[in-house]
């Protein structure tokens, strides 16, 4: 089998390949580095080897230099091409059942539910495979249409009075 080497270069991409040398980007330096020795018939361990990478990442820049040519200089976005939520479905229903329930179910010594606090429970219930940030449950929560505010801790008292005491009604 034939080593993985660039196509043969025009004089015009010989010459830019040069200048990308010079160029403060060290994203295109090092690709013209792995494209012009590869051109010099250098084989992708060989170049891994003298200017460091890993063979992998040199045949995805020869790769790239055979398909898009001088254009694989230029770095691409590192966005993934599609995202989906980690918390949508049946997983997104069973989110909402958890905040139907006090956390003290849980075994957690909170009675109100917060999104770290929800985040953790989500993970030790399965939900996700590891525990993820609170801006996570946000957006899960938005999805369910939830308006999550802050808790408020009330004043409650034990005395079966109490509701009658606080409304003023038996003065």
């Amino acid at each position: 089998m034939k080593p993985l080497s660039i196509r043969p270069l025009t004089q015009g991409e010989q010459q830019q390949l040069e200048d990308a040398l010079h160029a403060p980007d060290a994203f295109a330096l090092r690709r013209a580095q792995y494209l012009l020795a590869s051109a010099r018939g250098l084989v992708p361990h060989q170049i891994a080897a003298t200017y460091g990478g890993s063979q992998q990442n040199v045949r995805n820049v020869i790769r790239a230099f055979n398909d898009q040519g001088l254009e694989c200089l230029t770095p691409k976005s590192r966005r993934p091409k599609s995202v989906r939520p980690l918390l949508e479905g049946a997983k997104l229903e069973q989110l909402q059942h958890l905040l139907h329930q006090s956390p003290r179910t849980f075994g957690k010594k909170q009675s109100t539910w917060s999104q770290n606090l929800l985040a953790e429970v989500a993970y030790e219930a399965g939900l996700t495979e590891q525990k993820v940030s609170y801006e996570t449950i946000r957006q899960a929560l938005l999805r369910l249409g939830a308006n999550w505010k802050r808790a408020k801790h009330w004043i409650t008292s034990p005395d079966p009075q109490y509701a009658l005491k606080k409304s003023g009604e038996n003065a």
